[in-house]
């Protein structure tokens, strides 16, 4: 009777804290969400505490065939080079769980990051998924944009070339990418002319999936 309670109580906050956790959907042109998380190097960042400059969230994950497409010709890198230049701040965010699809260390994740010749302000481990829930986050690549007040003005896409055989096809040479071209309203404060697409790549792998 007793271990039937404890396995009835194990299952009751179970249920709990998955009913807790849910996709939002942060509303564009209105505040970005807060996040407390830690990065690769153990460091607390804030997402609070980097206003006064632009962030760019990217959610990543190095096994799912299009962010290695990305990352394989460069194109991610080349789109981190531009922000780093105009000064805004790139989060690059895993939501793995362990034993999941993508989900690494931290020495993985540097080592990805140096290989790679990536160049992410921090690459964030969100191993709770709470990071990317907070922000809807439901594909690899998922790009956000907030600008220098924390207003959100981006969320979808990286480019407009879409999933399937066609991303594989297609030259990112010839794709209109929604972050690199919209980067100067972004450091401007302004609203972007394209604010919302449908993000496309591999699905997030949260702890419930």
């Amino acid at each position: 009777m007793k271990l039937f309670l404890t396995l009835v109580a194990i299952f009751s906050v179970a249920t709990t804290c998955a009913a807790e956790i849910q996709l939002q959907n942060p509303s564009i042109n209105t505040k970005a969400p807060n996040f407390v998380a830690v990065n690769s190097y153990g460091q607390t960042i804030q997402l609070s505490d980097l206003r006064g400059s632009p962030v760019i969230l990217e959610w990543t994950n190095h096994e799912c065939p299009y962010v290695a497409r990305h990352y394989d010709e460069n194109n991610m890198q080349d789109v981190q080079k531009i922000a780093r230049a105009e000064g805004i701040i790139w989060l690059s965010v895993i939501s793995s769980t362990p034993g999941d699809q993508g989900h690494v260390s931290a020495d993985k994740a540097n080592a990805l990051t140096d290989s790679r010749g990536a160049s992410p302000a921090h690459v964030i481990l969100d191993e709770s998924g709470e990071v990317g829930m907070l922000y809807g986050a439901k594909t690899t690549p998922h790009m956000y944009m907030i600008d220098a007040n924390g207003i959100l003005r981006y969320k979808g896409a990286i480019d407009d070339i879409g999933r399937g055989m066609q991303f594989f096809n297609a030259s990112f040479k010839d794709a209109k990418n929604y972050v690199s071209s919209q980067l100067r309203e972004l450091v401007a404060n302004q609203s972007l002319a394209i604010n919302t697409t449908i993000a496309y790549g591999c699905s997030v792998k949260y702890n419930y999936d």
